[in-house]
Order: structure tokens, then sequence, then C-alpha cells
């Protein structure tokens, strides 16, 4: 696993390391990124500023959706992590805008890593294809994060001018562990969710938590210039196989199966918009330009 080198004794000569979103994953890179490297949060919610010290992250309380508390963040980090999510709402990410703008102000940042989705494909029918694949959001959700990922673009080849900035993306696909709050499969299990029938089944993809910490952790160093690289593991599975193995290996009842037409009166258009897109991704850059070994190369590793 690549870590950056050590710092120098001195703290205030240590790769200073900002994390926007420092919630499950921003934690776990955070623990790879320590002592190594002095690590800061942007935080909206103060009363988190005292859990953040206890894991040695320095926190900063400021609000994306506000610009006038963004202003201390210029020229503050060399790499910055932007793991935070966009609005609810629309089709467009004002909160990535208001970051860039603030980072923009005084430059001097190395690298900038955006965590973006793999919903920016929309539904491509279970075809595998590789990051060079046009985008085509069939939601907002997938469209605020296109409207994001070319914010960062155009910020990255403009900051490449003037700093030698590196901004690169990882796309997400479902996030998994044992440990992780909402990213257990074994509570979607218990709680009998349904999952489509063979015929309309989809496939889906996967990354446990802690590679993914490690994928963000390995762009910040080696992230190249405007470059999307798929952050997932190898599975290649469809959605109802996946819960039907989590199911069989944790001694759980198997989901109940449905139609996609049964689907569609029954289940929330969250979830539906999750059961109506398939596609399996190709992770070649993710090993050969971050470098990464995955530790969980499978969610059968992952779970096991």
């Amino acid at each position: 696993m690549f870590y950056p080198q050590p710092a120098r004794h001195t703290r205030f000569r240590q790769t200073r390391v900002l994390i926007v979103g420092c919630g499950d994953v921003g934690s776990r890179a955070a623990r790879l990124l320590l002592p190594r490297c002095r690590v800061l949060a942007l935080t909206s919610q103060a009363d988190k500023a005292g859990a953040l010290r206890q894991a040695g992250i320095v926190p900063l309380v400021g609000n994306l959706d506000d610009s006038s508390t963004l202003a201390r963040l210029a020229g503050l980090a060399k790499r910055v992590l932007h793991l935070a999510p966009p609005p609810g709402h629309g089709a467009t990410d004002p909160r990535t805008a208001q970051l860039l703008a603030a980072l923009a102000r005084r430059g001097g940042v190395a690298s900038f890593v955006y965590g973006s989705t793999t919903g920016v494909y929309g539904d491509a029918r279970g075809a595998l294809f590789d990051e060079t694949r046009t985008v085509a959001p069939a939601t907002d959700r997938g469209r605020r994060r296109v409207d994001a990922e070319a914010r960062v673009r155009w910020w990255g080849r403009r900051q490449a001018l003037q700093s030698g900035t590196r901004a690169s993306i990882l796309r997400i696909p479902g996030i998994y562990a044992l440990d992780r709050e909402g990213g257990d499969p074994r509570e979607r299990v218990r709680k009998g969710s349904p999952v489509l029938t063979q015929a309309d089944d989809v496939y889906t993809n996967h990354i446990h938590a802690d590679d993914l910490a490690r994928a963000c952790v390995a762009a910040l160093w080696r992230g190249r210039p405007g470059r999307v690289v798929h952050a997932c593991d190898d599975t290649d599975m469809r959605m109802g196989d996946y819960f039907d193995w989590v199911a069989d290996h944790f001694g759980l009842p198997r989901p109940p199966r449905m139609s996609h037409a049964e689907a569609a009166t029954t289940l929330s258009p969250m979830q539906l918009s999750f059961m109506s897109e398939s596609r399996r991704l190709m992770n070649q850059r993710l090993k050969t330009e971050l470098r990464l070994q995955l530790r969980y190369p499978s969610i059968q590793n992952g779970l096991a």
C-alpha cells in the first residue's frame, strides 16, 4: 500500500491535507494519512469538532452552502480530498463551485481529488466499459455529479497553468463494509428488501470502504491531471445474486424477488433508480496508474 513519505519532525513542515466531507470514508483516509501528514477537515457541524480533534484531525467549521465561511480555506492545504455530496435537488452542484472558488483565491493546491459516482453513466444495459465511456445520467442525482465533474476539470486546467495543480476524479460505486453505517449489506437482507427477478436483474459494482480510502490517498499523490478513475473492485455480479450470496453466507433468508414492473409500483423512485441501471466497470487505471493493490478484490473477500 502506498503511503506519503514521512514528513520532517516539525509539524509546520508536514504536508497539509484538507478533507472536505470527512464522513466514514474521509475518516478512514485520515487514519492512513496520520501522522505523516497534518490532516484538516471541513465540517458544517460545530459539535463534531471534538470528535475530529480526538482522531488527530484539525476541524474547520464551514458550510459549502455559505461562501463567506470558506475564505479561510484559501492556501491552507497542498492536497485536497473532496468527498462532500452535492445538494439533494437540482441538476447542478453549487457546493463544489463555491469550494473551488475559495481554493482558487490563493492557489497553491498541488493535487485535488473529487469523489464522484458511477451514476453519471446512467443505464449501460450491463455493458463492460472503462473510463472513456460518455456519461449519460438518467437522474438529477447523476446530473449534479456530472456538473461537479465538469467544474473540477475546468478549475483543474486553470489551476494547472497557474500553479501546476493536478485535479483528478474517482467515480465510486456502492460502498460497503460490515463496520460502515448504511453500508452493511446484511441490514438490507434482514429487512427483507426485494431484489429483481433473474430476467430483470441488473449488474452492480462495489468497493470496500477501506479500499476506497486507500484509493483516495493514492490519488492525492498519483492522480493524473484531468483523469477519471473507476474506484471499484473486481466483482462481476448481479444485484440479486449479490444479496443472495450475503444471505447464504450469513445464514439469513434470501430476499424476495419481483419483476421490474412490480418494483415500479412498489418501491420509491430512489430505490427504483438503483434497480434500473446496469453496468460493469473496468478498473485497470486504479491498478496501473494509482498502483493500488486491492485488499478486497471481491465482495466475497470483503465480507468473509
